[in-house]
């Protein structure tokens, strides 16, 4: 039995079968349900679960823990995206917090146990410190009649409808989209899809179907693993393709050439749809990793910009204080407040098809005319798997790395909010973190050109490689 169970950045993620266990995720889900009860005896939480190897099966399990602590339990009735839970939990005025059964992102072999509040939102760590800190406290509670307290509904349905009244059908339907939507096997299949044929887009769905595997591939919205979809695109001659990940609540598209359009373009494109098409107006929160291209873009918008360390807690804790326009992340998780405090993938493809309809633009015209109006910046991200001792000598050395300089440009600042992020001469950036939920170190960079990202991608390598 693992006790050195740790929530990271959203979570708490494992590998099913070894630390992800029934055993492991009773003690969670007991843990969770003695910090909600005491504040809230009594009161209604919400459970889902996406489309992973016995996920449905994990979740009445920690439905049934929830109930057994005297807490009130709506499971829902069928698999659903992270932001179909968030949204119900918000919407419904007895739901006092959600918990959703996902690893969204990672690879197949994991599963996770996610906390959201009362406004859908995710649970800030203050909330999950809390819930780390019962784990020792006692076992969990056998109830024989807990599982039949556990009530069962559709959590889905109605987030959908409010998800197409987020937007105009009539813009949509005037672009006469041809698109590829790829859920990459998780739990925006149909969903999307549908919600796109319904303002009278032509769909064509990619690994639309149950697969616990996800047949191979990895259900993060980003190259290589869509290097299908992208190709399906070009030789069907589509308009577009959106892609979500594992939960669904990550967005990566591509143009009608199979071109990549990377998350931070998403949301610069989606925050001056808002504020220039529709007269919106209100912060931009980005992360630390999140392109310099949302920050140029606020200037011309004149709006402000709020930066936090990585993670959509952060983001989520702004949107807190009000003011917030829109919220976004370099790994696709995108949020609009008004909708729900949390990210939508599915919101932000039909907002990218609505611009699209707005300016009678193709999605590859609109980068375009985005990179003419902020300048071009590209950018890339490698992941290293270290050893375990690799990994500790790595975070021990962090706090003093600082070198002059990085692939010949000079290191103007260091920032060590988040890892460690350096500075350089126009606008270019390397940052380096430890992943929360697998053993990785993440290098990110930024540059003008793509020749320039490299070699500070290598230069990040190097780093990582001489401690």
């Amino acid at each position: 039995m693992t006790t050195d169970i740790r929530f990271g950045t959203d979570g708490w993620r494992a590998v099913i079968g070894a630390d992800f266990t029934y055993q492991n995720l009773r003690r969670v889900a007991d843990a969770a349900a003695r910090v909600i009860a005491a504040e809230n005896p009594g009161g209604l939480v919400l459970v889902g679960y996406d489309t992973r190897f016995e996920a449905d099966s994990f979740a009445r399990a920690a439905a049934d823990v929830l109930a057994a602590r005297g807490l009130r339990v709506r499971l829902s009735d069928r698999y659903l995206p992270t932001p179909a839970l968030c949204w119900a939990v918000a919407h419904d005025a007895e739901a006092i917090a959600g918990v959703m059964l996902t690893a969204s992102h990672n690879p197949a072999p994991y599963l996770g146990f996610k906390l959201r509040m009362a406004d859908g939102g995710a649970s800030p760590k203050s909330f999950t410190d809390r819930v780390e800190a019962e784990l020792a406290a006692e076992a969990p509670v056998h109830d024989d009649a807990a599982a039949a307290r556990v009530e069962t509904a559709d959590l889905v349905g109605p987030y959908l409808e409010a998800l197409r009244a987020m937007v105009d059908p009539g813009l949509i339907a005037k672009a006469g989209l041809r698109v590829a939507v790829d859920p990459l096997y998780g739990a925006g299949q149909t969903y999307l899809a549908e919600t796109l044929r319904s303002f009278g887009v032509e769909v064509a769905e990619l690994h639309g179907e149950r697969n616990p595997g996800f047949g191979g591939l990895h259900p993060e919205p980003i190259p290589p693993h869509i290097a299908e979809v992208q190709e399906y695109v070009r030789e069907h001659g589509l308009d577009a393709a959106f892609i979500t990940d594992g939960d669904a609540d990550r967005i990566g598209a591509a143009d009608s050439n199979g071109v990549f359009v990377n998350p931070h373009r998403i949301i610069a494109l989606v925050a001056r749809h808002l504020v220039e098409d529709r007269g919106m107006s209100g912060r931009i929160v980005k992360t630390l990793s999140t392109s310099v291209l949302v920050d140029r873009l606020a200037a011309h918008l004149g709006s402000k910009v709020t930066t936090t360390p990585v993670g959509f807690k952060w983001i989520y804790e702004e949107m807190l204080k009000g003011d917030v326009l829109i919220g976004g992340e370099e790994s696709g998780g995108i949020g609009v407040p008004t909708h729900v405090r949390e990210r939508d993938g599915l919101l932000m493809a039909l907002l990218l098809a609505e611009m699209m309809g707005q300016r009678g633009m193709g999605l590859g015209d609109l980068v375009a005319d985005l990179l003419e109006t902020v300048g071009t910046m590209e950018y890339g991200r490698t992941d290293l798997k270290l050893e375990p001792a690799v990994m500790d000598r790595f975070r021990a050395a962090m706090p003093t790395l600082a070198p002059p300089v990085l692939a010949g440009l000079e290191v103007r600042e260091i920032i060590r909010a988040d890892g460690i992020k350096f500075l350089l001469p126009d606008d270019a950036w390397l940052l380096l973190r430890t992943s929360g939920t697998e053993p990785l170190v993440r290098v990110y960079a930024e540059a003008a050109d793509f020749a320039r990202v490299d070699a500070l991608l290598a230069a990040g390598r190097m780093l990582v490689d001489g401690v």
